[in-house]
C-alpha cells in the first residue's frame, strides 16, 4: 500500500510549535492542580476525593484514584504529570522512536485524565474535556524527526471548529443580546473573573461593543468552514481565530480556554513557501523527515474511525434546539461539545466573605473581609490577570454569586475551613485578615458591583462601586462538637 497523502512536510513547523503550546498548557494544569488539591479534593478538603469513589463507579470516571488514593500520591501524580510536560515543553524527545514518544505524550493524557475524572465541580469546565481531547490527538502526531500526519491535522480542524461553531450556536439559540448585538454592553463587567483592562473595555463606546459582537459571530460561525478550505484560506481563517481569541485574553480571564484555542488554530498553518508567501509569514523549512512506520499510520487510521464515530453525539448535539454546552458523551472526554455564555449576566453581584475575632456579636461588631486572588473584592484593587493559570475557588464564588444552589456542597464547609483556620484552604485565598488565627464568626454577603464610571475613577481611585444585597452563608461559628453552627445577627 503506498503512503504518499498520509503525511504533509508543509505543517512540519505548525505541529511542532501546537506541541510545545500544548505541552506548556499542560505545564500550568499540573501546577495548579498540585497547588489547589489539599484545599478542594483533597482527603480533608471541600470535596474529599475518597467519599467520592467510593460512590462513583471506575467506569462512569476512569482514573488511577479509583485504585489508590491519598494527598502524597495525588500531589505525586501532579509533580509527574508537570515534570513531563516540561520534557516536552524543551523538546526532549523530539528525537525519540516514534513509539517512545507516544508514550511519552500519552503520560499526561492519562495523568490528568485521573485527575479531571476525580475533580468533581472544581473540575466542570469545558477547558478540561478540551486538553483531554487535544491530549488525546497529540499522542498520534509523532516526533518533530517525521512529516506530521494529514488525517491527525484534519481531526485537530474537527476540534476547532466545534469548540468555535458550538460557542456561536450557542449564543445564537441562548441570549436576545447576542442577536440585537448588546450583549457586550454587559459582560465585560459581569464576566467571572475580569482582567487588568476589562474596565477599559467596559468603557469603550456601545457601537465599538457591537462591533466585537458581530466580529465574534463572524469568527464563530462563518469563518470555522474555512478551515477546511484549500490553503491559503485555511491559513486565514487560522489567523482570524488566533487574533479574536487573542482579544479575548486581553479582555478577560478565562483560564487556558483561548490560549488552546489559539494552539489548535496554530496546527491549522501552512509555512510552505507559497502560502507564506500569500499571508506574510516566513517560510519555514523543515529538516530532511523520516518516515512514519507502517503501523503508526495504521492505528492513525483506526483513531481516526474512531473519532468520527464518536462524533455522531456531537454533531447532533449541534444541530439540536436544545443545545448542551461543555458536555462529554463518554468517560474518556475524547469526542465533546464545547460552547461558552449561551446567556449573559447583566448585573454583577459578588460573594465577600467576612470573619470576626469578637465572640460577642453586636451592632458595631467589625468585620474584616477575606481577599480572593482573582475574583473582585476590595473596590480599589484593580483586577488581576490571571490566565492561563485557573483559580478554582475564586471561579465558583462566582457561580454562587448567580446562584447560593452552586454553594451547597461546599460552602458550609468553607466556611469551617475559615473558622479553623485551615491552613491549605487560606493558602487558596490572598489574603487572610487573622493572619492564620481563628476567627470566632465567619459569614458570606451578597453585594451588587458595578465599574465605576470615568469620573469616579479619577475622584475616588476606586474600579469598583459596591453595596451590600443580603446573605448568601448567615453568620456561623464552631460548635461544641466542631461542626458549623449558624447564629442570628444583632441588627
Amino acid at each position: 500500500m503506498r503512503w504518499d497523502w498520509f503525511t504533509d512536510p508543509d505543517y512540519w513547523a505548525s505541529r511542532l510549535a501546537f506541541q510545545r503550546m500544548l505541552a506548556a498548557i499542560y505545564l500550568v494544569a499540573f501546577v495548579v492542580a498540585a497547588n489547589q488539591f489539599r484545599a478542594l479534593i483533597g482527603t480533608n478538603g471541600l470535596l474529599p476525593v475518597p467519599r467520592f469513589v467510593g460512590r462513583v463507579r471506575f467506569r462512569r470516571t476512569p482514573s488511577l484514584f479509583h485504585l489508590h488514593y491519598s494527598d502524597r500520591f495525588f500531589a505525586a501524580t501532579a509533580y509527574a504529570g508537570a515534570a513531563v510536560s516540561a520534557t516536552l515543553v524543551f523538546g526532549l524527545f523530539d528525537s525519540a522512536p516514534v513509539w517512545a514518544g507516544m508514550l511519552v505524550w500519552a503520560v499526561p493524557w492519562v495523568l490528568y485524565q485521573s485527575i479531571v475524572n476525580v475533580g468533581q465541580i472544581w473540575y466542570g469546565f469545558g477547558w478540561e474535556s478540551l486538553l483531554l481531547e487535544a491530549g488525546f490527538l497529540a499522542i498520534f502526531l509523532g516526533p518533530a524527526d517525521t512529516a506530521p500526519p494529514v488525517l491527525v491535522l484534519w481531526l485537530l480542524l474537527w476540534l476547532l471548529f466545534r469548540v468555535e461553531f458550538g460557542a456561536g450556536m450557542i449564543k445564537m439559540r441562548g441570549d436576545p443580546c447576542w442577536r440585537d448585538l448588546t450583549c457586550l454592553d454587559y459582560h465585560h463587567e459581569t464576566q467571572p473573573l475580569p482582567g487588568p483592562l476589562s474596565w477599559y473595555f467596559h468603557h469603550l463606546p456601545r457601537p465599538l461593543h457591537k462591533i466585537e459582537v458581530a466580529t465574534s459571530h463572524v469568527t464563530q460561525l462563518v469563518v470555522p468552514f474555512a478551515l477546511f478550505a484549500p490553503q491559503p484560506a485555511a491559513s486565514i481563517a487560522a489567523a482570524c481565530v488566533i487574533v479574536t481569541q487573542g482579544w479575548l485574553v486581553l479582555s478577560g480571564n478565562f483560564s487556558w480556554l483561548n490560549v488552546l484555542t489559539i494552539t489548535l488554530a496554530v496546527s491549522a498553518v501552512d509555512t510552505s513557501l507559497d502560502t507564506s508567501l500569500d499571508i506574510g509569514l516566513p517560510r519555514i523549512t523543515p529538516p530532511p523527515l523520516a518516515e512514519l512506520p507502517t503501523w503508526h499510520r495504521v492505528l492513525v487510521v483506526a483513531v481516526t474511525a474512531l473519532v468520527v464515530a464518536l462524533s455522531y453525539l456531537p454533531v447532533r448535539n449541534l444541530v439540536s434546539r436544545r443545545q448542551l454546552m461543555n458536555y462529554s458523551f463518554e468517560a474518556l472526554h475524547l469526542v465533546n461539545t464545547y460552547g461558552a455564555f449561551g446567556s449573559i449576566t447583566r448585573i454583577r453581584h459578588e460573594v465577600v466573605v467576612e470573619g470576626t475575632e469578637e465572640r460577642q456579636l453586636r451592632p458595631d461588631t467589625v468585620w474584616r473581609e477575606y481577599a480572593f486572588k482573582g475574583k473582585p473584592g476590595d473596590p480599589r484593587r484593580r483586577p488581576r490577570q490571571v490566565a492561563p493559570y485557573h483559580l478554582r475557588l475564586d471561579w465558583m464564588m462566582w457561580f454562587v454569586s448567580i446562584s447560593p444552589r452552586y454553594g451547597e456542597s461546599w460552602l458550609p464547609k468553607l466556611a469551617e475551613k475559615l473558622l479553623m483556620a485551615d491552613r491549605a484552604t487560606l493558602k487558596l485565598l490572598r489574603h487572610d485578615p487573622f493572619q492564620g488565627r481563628r476567627p470566632a464568626f465567619v459569614r458570606a454577603r451578597l453585594f451588587r458591583y458595578r465599574y465605576t464610571t470615568w469620573r469616579e475613577r479619577k475622584e475616588t481611585g476606586d474600579w469598583w462601586a459596591r453595596e451590600p444585597r443580603g446573605h448568601v452563608l448567615r453568620t456561623a461559628r464552631l460548635g461544641s462538637d466542631g461542626a458549623v453552627v449558624a447564629v442570628r445577627e444583632t441588627t
